[in-house]
């Protein structure tokens, strides 16, 4: 998912918390709340982007 309300940021939808969407970034990290409105599926792109974010920051031990 993008929360456009953060700058286009990336994460992943973890769950509802009261009227907000529960995110947290691809490479892990503190969860954020977004409003579901300013929230959009994230574009093929985007997630590759994400994934290899993550992927660069798990073979420098950054995340699990």
């Amino acid at each position: 998912m993008v929360d456009i309300g953060r700058g286009n940021q990336v994460g992943e939808f973890r769950g509802l918390a009261g009227p907000y969407w529960s995110l947290r970034p691809v490479c892990g990290g503190q969860e954020w709340e977004a409003e579901p409105e300013h929230v959009r599926p994230a574009d093929p792109i985007e997630r590759l982007r994400a994934e290899n974010a993550r992927c660069n920051a798990r073979s420098r031990g950054e995340v699990l």
